[in-house]
């Protein structure tokens, strides 16, 4: 069989982290091992059922068994414009400022594409979501680090910045709450931001997957609700957090007019818009109840308390996150975070995901996911409390 050589532009692309993390635990597995999967970020509770039902009778209505309009349903924009209003106090335009994604990643991977020609600078943050990388390098841009570091909130600290680099750069990645460090965003580190990308000419793109998801009463405030933000960005907001809908793979876009513009019509020759049927119940989830979110974020909330105070007991110097269902949390003295995670594999069989994995400034961390049970956590406490590592501090 003949074989093709790859485009050039594919050669440009990462690793694929989270599919090698994948393999790493899979690989265990097959062994037969009974390994705690603490590394991944895929929801484990089932979408509401009130969901599923609409879902379940959209799809028979025959109207949707056609293409749906190439923008999508206006009853979804709609459903999303009230959800903004609601939620956040953001008043937005269906027919300009919405673009229907395929999930928020692809929103994420799609935006350079539409916005930066090659050498264009990009600033991501560092630790971040790996998939900003895959954008940046499709785009044949140039990625400037934004450091997280923990004595900043894990904030970034424009000041840290040449005029140089902020006068190249033409886009911008944030995310609050952020994945993986769990910190979530100040009103007046957003200010800052609208303020520098006017400064600048640079569009801030705020990947809000986390939104729903905030502790101790505080609920995650959306960049848009900022004075000025549209002006300067959008805001991309995913389903599968809210409403444990990570596998219907639907989201959407908001924000400034000419970039929403830029998506849609990428997408006019990518796609036909999503399954009317999934347009439907996502617009259900939107508008109906959100009790089913209130209790998922409890469910969160319950589950951080549990990891986070069981590991303070046992002995490893650890910090509540205060938005998302990840931890990020400090590797012992002595490991890096990729010896960490594979000590923790093989010992206990445990997995977590290291920090480099994010980033380089994600060295000397790993995020652990809230996302198995009370009695799985638990476990994964008990296994790492009979380590000689933790013996050795009593």
């Amino acid at each position: 069989m003949k074989t093709f050589s790859k485009a050039k532009r594919l050669d440009l692309l990462p690793e694929q982290f989270f599919a090698s993390l994948a393999k790493t635990v899979n690989a265990v597995v097959k062994e037969g091992h009974d390994v705690i999967n603490l590394g991944q970020g895929n929801p484990d509770q089932p979408t509401p059922q009130h969901i599923v039902e609409k879902l379940t009778e959209a799809a028979a209505s025959p109207s949707n068994h056609k293409y749906p309009p190439f923008r999508g349903l206006s009853s979804f924009k709609e459903a999303i414009s009230a959800f903004y209003l609601r939620e956040y106090g953001v008043e937005l335009d269906p027919e300009t400022e919405f673009a229907v994604l395929f999930g928020g990643k692809a929103g994420l991977v799609e935006i350079p594409q539409c916005l930066l020609n090659p050498g264009d600078g990009v600033l991501v943050p560092d630790p971040g979501y790996p998939d900003y990388l895959s954008g940046v390098a499709l785009a044949g841009a140039h990625m400037i680090k934004m450091p997280l570091r923990e004595e900043n909130g894990f904030l970034p600290d424009y000041s840290e910045h040449s005029r140089n680099e902020l006068e190249n750069a033409k886009l911008m990645f944030l995310n609050y709450p952020n994945n993986p460090t769990g910190a979530i965003a100040t009103k007046s580190f957003f200010e800052e931001t609208v303020t520098l990308a006017n400064q600048h000419d640079i569009c801030v793109v705020h990947d809000f997957a986390y939104g729903a998801i905030g502790f101790d009463g505080n609920k995650p405030i959306s960049f848009l609700e900022t004075d000025g933000a549209k002006d300067v960005g959008i805001e991309i907001y995913t389903l599968s957090k809210t409403y444990n809908m990570a596998g219907w793979r639907v989201g959407f876009a908001v924000g400034n007019k000419s970039v929403i513009e830029a998506i849609n019509l990428l997408q006019d020759h990518l796609y036909v818009s999503l399954f009317g049927a999934i347009q439907e119940a996502a617009a259900t989830a939107l508008l109906s109840s959100q009790e089913c979110v209130h209790t998922l974020v409890a469910t969160y909330e319950e589950r951080r308390k549990l990891l986070i105070s069981g590991l303070q007991e046992i002995g490893w110097d650890v910090k509540a996150p205060q938005g998302s269902f990840f931890a990020w949390l400090k590797v012992p003295e002595g490991f890096t975070s990729v010896e960490f995670s594979t000590y923790l594999l093989e010992e206990i069989k445990v997995a977590v995901a290291p920090g480099v994995g994010f980033g380089e400034f994600g060295e000397g961390y790993v995020r652990v996911g809230l996302l198995t049970t009370n009695e799985r956590i638990k476990e994964a406490i008990s296994r790492m409390e009979n380590l000689e590592l933790f013996h050795k501090r009593d």
